[in-house]
């Protein structure tokens, strides 16, 4: 039956993929987003909208009302969003228009990380120890006090996608983290949290765990290895899922994932829930989104498992149930993102393979002659590659094998 569904933006690889299974499901999708990124959305994006509503992210309260008006007036059966800086917004517009979604109360958890911190200690979820500084003279006083160690990670509270996010090795690195963790932007002009988080380091293989919830119900979907950058920032350079681990370490990730989605308040919907697991077998949440992941996990667990993750998070929205959970495929899939160590313009990107059934997309999104740099965050990333497959080792080495026959050409110019 098509109805009116409501997504709260709908630029963006994941935004898009939204708007397209519903769209494919004959529902007519209406999106809500912002004037200066309503200039961006491409053509195929306008044609499969019904409608749009065009608001000021910067003023919430405004921006709830302006939502609530327009999805009574269209009758709105469903609202989605997997945007991290618009979750909480969609939490406290599900429950003005009465739609299935998450806790209002505690949404802002999972979008602001001070509070998050607080939130996932309150649900006995094991974390890094966490200072939260409201300016640089109280993180001056930190080392004095022997209140920080090192390393240590200082992030801003409300980023996203590793912007601002500093490994810190000594006392003199913490005045420049702090520094670029006030400089992280915030999308949208959004109201922002000043404050700075300090907390522990902590070492080991990192992964997340991919779940849906619906009516409280929690099913983890899958567990992914990410593939880092060491340094100062670490930034995600690749995914693979599902991963395969002993037993015991896998109960422990899904507990402590399991544990973080209740704390958080997510009663309807997707979470992605990043933990670290040491060697000694400790598991340690570090953040949790309520939204998919990012980074096209989605098309991963849709390759690997035969979930289609869009669909799925419809049927939740639109309250129907149970919704289609079960693999259907025992495949593996990983991605590859392309950067640069070198800052200029972008001249070529060559050697990049063809698509094939084991190949299933290559993207680069900068176009030629466009400023690039270091990768100090996700949006660093120049492009991708997905390769799929039954074999997991064989497909990891395969990715890096692509990896390394293509060569990055960077000249000179800066970088904006």
């Amino acid at each position: 039956m098509s109805v009116p569904v409501l997504l709260l933006e709908a630029a963006g690889p994941e935004s898009e993929a939204l708007a397209r299974a519903a769209a494919a499901s004959g529902h007519r999708v209406h999106a809500v987003t912002d004037a200066a990124t309503l200039a961006t959305y491409s053509g195929e994006l306008r044609r499969l909208l019904a409608g749009c509503l065009v608001t000021d992210f910067a003023q919430p309260g405004q921006t709830l009302a302006d939502i609530t008006h327009y999805g009574r007036r269209i009758g709105v059966q469903a609202l989605l969003t997997v945007n991290e800086y618009l979750t909480d917004l969609a939490a406290s517009a599900c429950a003005a228009l009465g739609l299935p979604g998450n806790d209002p109360e505690r949404a802002g958890a999972a979008r602001n990380k001070a509070l998050m911190a607080a939130a996932l200690d309150d649900g006995h979820v094991i974390t890094p120890r966490t200072t939260i500084v409201a300016d640089l003279r109280e993180l001056r006083d930190l080392y004095p006090a022997e209140a920080v160690g090192f390393p240590c990670v200082v992030k801003p509270a409300d980023g996203a996608g590793s912007a601002g996010v500093t490994v810190v090795t000594g006392p003199e690195g913490l005045e420049p983290a702090w520094h670029a963790a006030r400089a992280a932007r915030v999308m949208y002009g959004l109201p922002r949290d000043e404050r700075v988080l300090v907390q522990e380091y902590v070492g080991g293989r990192e992964f997340s765990v991919e779940s849906v919830t619906q009516h409280g119900v929690t099913t983890h979907l899958c567990i992914t290895r990410k593939h880092t950058t060491g340094g100062t920032h670490r930034v995600e350079l690749g995914h693979a899922l599902p991963a395969r681990l002993p037993a015991a370490a896998e109960r422990t990730l899904l507990d402590q994932a399991g544990r973080a989605v209740t704390a958080v308040g997510v009663r309807n919907g997707a979470t992605h829930t990043e933990l670290v697991l040491g060697a000694d077998g400790r598991c340690t949440v570090l953040e949790i989104g309520a939204r998919l992941g990012a980074g096209h996990i989605g098309v991963l667990i849709q390759h690997a498992l035969g979930i289609d993750p869009w669909r799925t998070l419809w049927d939740i929205a639109l309250g129907r149930h149970p919704a289609a959970l079960t693999p259907t495929r025992g495949r593996y899939a990983a991605v590859r993102f392309l950067t640069t160590p070198h800052a200029g313009r972008l001249v070529a990107v060559t050697g990049l393979p063809a698509v094939s059934t084991t190949i299933p997309a290559v993207r680069v999104r900068v176009a030629e002659g466009a400023p690039v740099g270091p990768a100090t965050s996700n949006r660093g990333r120049l492009g991708h590659v997905i390769v799929t497959g039954h074999d997991p080792l064989a497909i990891d080495d395969q990715a890096d094998r692509i990896l390394r026959q293509i060569t990055i050409t960077v000249g000179p110019g800066s970088q904006s």
